[in-house]
């Protein structure tokens, strides 16, 4: 019995194919991650399950009785309650047998002998078998843990939604949808704003979740250990791969090879015809020449890109000095609360940065007292002389919309795009999945990651001396942030990132600075290498 089934979906926004001849079916219990790149269809999917988009062609069938939980950033909750209201909301069943319950107390205990006792106390077992049933005696401690691992502090769980920043509003409408326990959960980043402890809770909650779920996610740790198939979008159409991220990484790797091989053979096959045809018309020799040329150019193009040597040939010319930046001492609090205290470290050629620690814990607020938006209550951060540095989250907010993105990336002032040869930079960006044509849009024509691709670009191509990044993978698909690890992995200069992205962050640390470790002191934060 299949939850959902698409059969040979097709769907077009404004005449620009999305999915074509897409087969699909979730069956129950099934774990399934989708992955693929910005704009490939991904969330187009989960709407189709929706019935939020209707297709082109083909049918999408719900089973009868289906109950489909969605999750995404958009998802919205009432703003004039509070998230404790409208989590206590979902357990009318179980509040009215607790209410049942309570007036059969009292009746009880204001006629302990009555002639309706017999009555009250069966009726009483049957409510009792009805809370067991319902998991009802522990709603409210499931409540605390959701809201607690989710990161909310008392003073969150009073304030009306609207009164919440984006983010936490995100996190409201996490915690409703994995209480509610649904049939089909569809999530669309989950693990985007919530920090490490938040994520671990996430994967532990889903080992007791007994319904399927469809993941959309670029965190490659979270899918492996949850998901149980991946599936691809890609070209239009869907690819499978059973098992987790990493079974997915050794099956790419192998059907690769298998189209490679298919394309050797075919090419040498073709190449045979050809001969053959020059043997028997001589007219056709310039025909065949044309063809030999056009599969030459085919390899060529199919043939991987050299990523590494892109990288250092961009950064040949990037000069950087020993040390970058000295912390002396910083402190900094918002009101009663101490957010770190004298904290003393060096930004040093070469160093990777990832700082860790539960949301709130002060961590993007360090960022931004090292680029100067904040000021601290007491120490200081001293750059080096024409040390430079570049802020993701600034040059992502500061993005012009009437801007081209080619103007955008190529005019910025010590850009390595005016000191490297535009072939590489044209390389570099290729990397980056920028088409010819994606060079001439506008900003404001945009998708957010597009727009989160362009700011890192101009980051990594900006000339700086270091790096800061809060979050830098979270708008973008799976293989941007790839490219991005290469290149972080390459820049000669430092990086300070802020990241719950465990994968990533593993791949890049060679330092961590740790918010709230069992080693630190309040208001501490741990130094060590990775």
């Amino acid at each position: 019995m299949s939850l959902i089934r698409m059969q040979d979906i097709s769907v077009k926004y404004e005449n620009t194919q999305i999915l074509r001849e897409v087969f699909f079916r979730l069956e129950p219990g099934d774990r399934v991650g989708m992955i693929g790149k910005n704009g490939s269809g991904k969330t187009t999917i989960l709407k189709l399950a929706l019935e939020q988009v209707i297709p082109d062609s083909g049918t999408v069938s719900i089973e009868q009785g289906t109950k489909i939980g969605y999750f995404s950033q958009f998802s919205e909750l009432d703003g004039t309650a509070t998230i404790a209201e409208v989590l206590d909301g979902l357990f009318v069943e179980i509040k009215a047998v607790e209410a049942e319950l309570a007036s059969i107390d009292v009746a009880i205990a204001a006629d302990p002998s009555g002639n309706g006792l017999d009555a009250l106390i069966q009726r009483q077992g049957e409510l009792f078998e009805e809370m067991e049933r319902l998991d009802g005696w522990d709603y409210q401690r499931h409540i605390d843990t959701a809201l607690t691992t989710l990161g909310f502090s008392e003073e969150h769980r009073v304030l009306p939604i609207d009164d919440l920043s984006g983010g936490w509003r995100n996190r409201a409408a996490l915690a409703k949808i994995l209480l509610e326990a649904p049939d089909v959960l569809l999530l669309d980043e989950p693990t985007n704003f919530l920090d490490v402890a938040g994520v671990e809770w996430l994967e532990s909650w889903f080992r007791d979740f007994k319904g399927a779920a469809v993941i959309v996610s670029h965190d490659r740790r979270f899918l492996d250990a949850v998901v149980t198939r991946i599936i691809e979008v890609e070209n239009f159409h869907l690819h499978e791969y059973p098992g987790n991220f990493g079974e997915y990484v050794i099956a790419k790797q192998f059907r690769l090879k298998s189209i490679e091989a298919q394309f050797v053979h075919e090419n040498e096959l073709l190449a045979f015809e050809a001969e053959g045809i020059a043997d028997r018309r001589e007219a056709l020799k310039a025909s065949s020449k044309k063809l030999d040329g056009q599969l030459a150019q085919i390899k060529k193009n199919r043939a991987p890109r050299p990523v590494d040597e892109i990288i250092t040939e961009i950064y040949r010319g990037l000069h950087i000095k020993d040390v970058l930046c000295r912390v002396e001492r910083l402190t900094k609090s918002y009101g009663d609360k101490l957010l770190f205290n004298d904290v003393t470290f060096e930004i040093r050629r070469g160093n990777r940065f990832v700082v860790l620690g539960a949301n709130g814990s002060g961590k993007s607020t360090l960022l931004r007292v090292l680029t100067g938006e904040e000021s601290a209550d007491s120490g200081r951060a001293d750059w080096a002389k024409g040390a430079g540095f570049v802020s993701y989250n600034q040059m992502l907010a500061d993005l012009d919309v009437t801007d081209t993105v080619s103007h955008a990336v190529n005019a910025l002032p010590d850009s390595l795009a005016l000191t490297a040869t535009k072939k590489s930079v044209n390389r570099f960006l290729a990397m980056f999945q920028f088409s010819e044509a994606d060079l001439k849009k506008k900003i404001g024509d945009l998708s957010g990651g597009q727009r989160a691709r362009v700011a890192m670009a101009q980051c990594l191509l900006s000339g700086a001396s270091v790096l800061l990044l809060d979050e830098p993978t979270n708008h973008l698909d799976m293989s941007s942030t790839q490219v991005m690890e290469r290149a972080l992995m390459h820049f000669p200069g430092a990086i300070v990132v802020v990241s719950h992205d465990r994968f990533f962050t593993d791949k890049i640390a060679n330092r961590r600075l740790v918010f709230g470790s069992p080693a630190a002191a309040p208001g501490e934060i741990e130094y060590r290498a990775a």
